[in-house]
């Protein structure tokens, strides 16, 4: 990391939210060095944030009546003095009168916005995305301004700046020692292996960890590999087994898909939890074994309760704590941490991002999670034999303009007239006529329908904000 000055009140954690709005930018990387470590910054006690290029540095202050943080950034794309962030009232607009550059959000080069939640800004190869969320509490950690060499020293794959999952997350850690049986939930990609070994190695057990995908197990085999078997305890046991699950012994048994467990073994496993023992097929004498169970599905076994598909007597012996890992399309403002820890494991260290290639990559949905994400990565490290990864070094479903992330705002179209000049009355006035020409396709009638005003005054408006009706009307604002 370049040089850096991090004040000691930039450290401070303002405050603890119960049940409000809590509004972050997040600083995701730079195309020129994506291993540039990431960056959160809480904006609740905060009137303005400045942006100009320098060293590293996260100054808070004031200036006057105005709270101010200041961020440098070693960007040579970045002007000395490239715009700020104002709040108004509830909402935060983006000013950008003097940069040689101008700010690019949501793929739109402008000098004016009104910011929406999950808006990407682009001043100079430097990415942001800001946040607007609602949180029942914020972890102390995330408080304030945390680079990434601040977070808590977890496991690889516990990294996060999202709130709601720092704080699964850190309930997990407490329970790592514990022998308490953890459900993880989640969409394929999400990362449940991923968190598992980082619970075994919290916990420092002694014995292995073992991984199991009950889905991949073959029907008739299940209870054998599982369970262990005596020799010629069935035909083809031309020996002994100890089964998986005794391999685990003073470990971690992961039961991946547990969902697809039969129910035959879904009894036997239940004794292993209840008993703390394991009987393999063919003896009669049971074995000890003392293991932490983890078990992880895509599905909601809930659903299939009542049925009898799953044992409710089991799910309540897996469920001592459930925790839902989110897919990677809300917890957006981690992808500054993901890129950079990827394409270190991946021996990426040097490469670089074109900037419209790390716009796609943070536009992106990624409906296969990380997964998804690491994959793409290496592909694009392995096509880039010059460093520098582009669009056409990544997937094509990335690159796809129908695969970006759909912003709850709509992304401010350009601004032919960088002198504009608009109150914060006016661009919030600007920012709802830009969603309501979005919602009704450019149709004046509707919008003023809608105002209830005169066409006139519309057409005034459009003149007095520069809105290009045509891009409206054409159905694409980029």
């Amino acid at each position: 990391m370049p040089d850096s000055t991090i004040t000691g009140d930039a450290l401070a954690a303002p405050f603890a939210a119960v049940g409000r709005t809590w509004t972050r930018l997040v600083f995701l990387g730079n195309a020129d060095d994506p291993t540039v470590p990431s960056s959160s910054h809480t904006l609740d006690d905060l009137d303005v944030v400045r942006f100009h290029r320098g060293s590293r540095s996260i100054e808070r202050g004031a200036s006057g009546a105005e709270r101010m943080l200041t961020l440098a950034f070693p960007d040579g794309r970045m002007s000395s003095s490239h715009g700020r962030l104002i709040r108004h009232e509830e909402r935060w607009l983006l000013d950008d009168p003097a940069s040689k550059n101008g700010v690019v959000v949501n793929g739109a080069l402008t000098r004016k916005a009104v910011l929406g939640d999950g808006a990407v800004l682009e001043l100079g190869r430097s990415f942001f995305l800001f946040r607007r969320s609602r949180i029942d509490r914020c972890p102390a950690h995330l408080a304030g301004d945390v680079t990434a060499e601040q977070l808590p020293p977890w496991p690889p794959g516990m990294a996060t700046f999202s709130p709601a999952l720092a704080r699964d997350f850190e309930s997990l850690v407490q329970l790592a020692p514990a022998p308490v049986p953890i459900l993880l939930l989640g969409e394929t990609g999400t990362g449940k292996e991923v968190v598992a070994r980082a619970l075994h190695e919290l916990s420092r057990r002694a014995g292995d960890f073992v991984a199991v995908n009950c889905g991949a197990l073959p029907p008739s085999l299940v209870e054998g590999e599982l369970f262990g078997h005596r020799k010629g305890a069935f035909s083809g046991a031309v020996g002994e087994r100890r089964g998986l699950v005794r391999s685990a012994d003073r470990g971690t048994l992961f039961l991946d898909e547990i969902g697809e467990l039969p129910t035959a073994a879904q009894a036997a496993l239940l004794r292993v939890l209840q008993e703390r023992e394991v009987l393999p097929i063919g003896d009669d004498r049971p074995v000890a074994v003392e293991l932490r169970l983890v078990a992880a599905t895509l599905h909601d076994l809930t659903a299939t309760l009542g049925d009898g598909r799953f044992r409710k007597d089991l799910y309540a012996r897996l469920a001592g704590r459930v925790v839902q890992l989110p897919p990677l399309r809300d917890r957006r403002e981690d992808l500054g941490l993901l890129v950079s820890a990827l394409l270190r494991r991946l021996g990426g260290r040097g490469v670089r991002f074109t900037p419209t290639a790390l716009r796609a990559l943070v536009g992106y949905a990624w409906p296969l999670n990380v997964r998804e994400l690491e994959q793409a990565l290496a592909s694009a490290v392995a096509l880039a034999a010059d460093g520098a990864i582009d669009l056409e070094h990544l997937p094509r479903a990335v690159t796809a303009p129908a695969s970006a992330v759909a912003s709850p705002v709509p992304g401010p179209e350009p601004d032919p007239d960088p002198d504009l000049e608009l109150s914060p009355e006016e661009l919030e006035l600007r920012a709802t006529l830009l969603a309501l020409f979005a919602q009704h396709g450019g149709n004046v009638v509707a919008v003023a329908a809608a105002l209830g005003k005169r066409r006139a005054q519309i057409y005034r408006w459009i003149k007095r904000f520069a809105i290009d009706l045509a891009a409206f009307r054409a159905g694409d604002r980029s």
